[in-house]
């Protein structure tokens, strides 16, 4: 994210592995350069729970520092440069634009480890990471079909692959709920996306969701950065589903469920292994099964058998058994997009998302 408009090809590659020697230490200093404010409700906010999380775990193990509004690429290498330069042992870059900074700084530090989020670009000392949130996206629709949930309406970001993704995750969850709940359903139309063509909107957000919702739509789903979209579901009487950080949190109790970004156990992961002497450069891509996404607590709408039921099929996800894009899979034109029995590869998931499974409504802009 922050996301790569050109999306993480190299990421759908295997793990690049090479043979730099890190010396094991007592402490490691680790940055942090972060896009926006530590408050702004949504993607940075995420990174600094990440952040609160590996202070808690590591403890006097870590020496953490963070900058805040590192927007332009000029400040981010500047601000990357000087905490290298400063001997920080790993510093993380925490948003697509921070790629090409980093890219440039790496080569003069080479005894500092690297790490940036979403991007496609490694070296000897430098990594990159993300997590699969399509699987939480996947399991927040389940919850939403099980209730019985089946005129949805999307506030969506970006048309790149990952939002297309995630959109398409969460109608396959919301389809397979509905019909194990026995509830009728227009196979076409389960999901009405709209675009805020923004990361973070927050007065189009509120308009967007208010006019799903006089629309008819019975559930608002949050994709962007705040939680007002997900707010406006609640002033209308209808319920969300919050997206990044637990949007009950910021007072949407109306809220089924939230899909959050926990970047605590990827920042403790690679810091460890800093420590450790053991970390080699990668491009990792974390799933539910190592918590890198989650979902929020259940709100208290939804029924204990509907909690059951989704904590289950997470289970069977966090077993490492992720079929959520095997087919057989419709495309939104009702043509086998997906084979029976065939699994879309990283590439396909990561770089070649731009087609809408069957039961969403709406196209994606140019």
């Amino acid at each position: 994210m922050r996301k790569g408009l050109a999306v993480m090809t190299c990421l759908a590659l295997a793990l690049m592995i090479t043979g730099a020697a890190w010396a094991q230490q007592d402490k490691v200093k680790a940055a942090f350069v972060l896009l926006e404010t530590i408050d702004d409700q949504g993607w940075t906010t995420a990174h600094y729970n990440g952040i609160e999380y590996l202070q808690e775990q590591l403890g006097d193990k870590v020496e953490i520092s963070f900058t805040e509004n590192v927007m332009a690429p000029a400040d981010a290498e500047r601000v990357i440069r000087d905490y290298a330069a400063q001997g920080y042992d790993v510093i993380f870059a925490t948003t697509f634009t921070h790629m090409e900074p980093m890219v440039a700084v790496a080569p003069e530090f080479q005894d500092t480890v690297f790490m940036h989020c979403s991007g496609y670009m490694t070296a000897d000392n430098l990594g990159t990471y993300f997590v699969r949130m399509y699987q939480a996206e996947y399991l927040a629709g389940y919850t939403a079909g099980l209730m019985g949930y089946k005129n949805v309406g999307t506030v969506a970001t970006h048309p790149i692959p990952e939002v297309v993704r995630g959109i398409n995750a969460f109608t396959l969850g919301l389809e397979r709920g509905l019909t194990e709940s026995g509830t009728e359903f227009d196979p076409d139309k389960v999901n009405t996306v709209v675009w805020l063509q923004a990361w973070r909107d927050p007065i189009n957000e509120t308009t967007l969701a208010e006019t799903l919702v006089a629309g008819g739509h019975d559930l608002i789903r949050q994709m962007a950065d705040t939680a007002d979209s997900s707010l406006a579901a609640c002033a209308g009487g209808v319920p969300a589903i919050g997206y990044g950080t637990d949007a009950a949190f910021y007072g949407a109790d109306c809220a089924l469920v939230s899909t959050v970004l926990n970047w605590g156990p990827v920042y403790t992961r690679t810091v460890e292994q800093v420590l450790a002497g053991t970390w080699e450069t990668e491009q990792y891509w974390g799933g539910m099964d190592e918590q890198g996404a989650i979902l929020s607590p259940f709100g208290a709408s939804v029924p204990p058998e509907v909690q059951e039921k989704v904590l289950a099929a997470q289970a069977e996800i966090e077993a490492g058994n992720d079929t959520i894009f095997t087919g057989p899979i419709m495309n939104q034109a009702g043509e086998e997009q997906v084979a029976d029995g065939v699994a879309l590869t990283p590439v396909q998931l990561l770089a070649e998302m731009n087609w809408f499974v069957q039961g969403v409504s709406g196209s994606l802009p140019e």
